[in-house]
């Protein structure tokens, strides 16, 4: 089990880029969130197997249909940092 935080840039907000994120960590079995940041990016942490972390990551350098990915920040992060279940907020 590993975890890591993603910040991603561009056009992410207001295109469903947190829920779509949430639908996508969830069939792959991830624990954490994502969430909105105040400058127009979108943070999400991920905990779980080191594979499906790296394929969540593969997509949000794409995200759904109407986003638009400029940038995506990986850093590392803690397991307990995640909590239980994926969130939005």
């Amino acid at each position: 089990m590993s975890a890591a935080r993603f910040v991603v840039s561009g056009k992410v907000q207001g295109v469903f880029f947190r829920a779509s994120a949430r639908d996508r960590a969830l069939a792959l079995g991830l624990r954490g969130f994502a969430k909105n940041l105040p400058d127009g990016r979108v943070e999400v942490l991920a905990a779980g197997d080191d594979a499906a972390i790296d394929e969540l990551a593969a997509w949000l350098r794409e995200g759904p249909p109407m986003a638009r990915v400029d940038d995506l920040e990986r850093m590392p992060a803690r397991d307990d940092e995640a909590g239980e279940g994926f969130v939005t907020g």
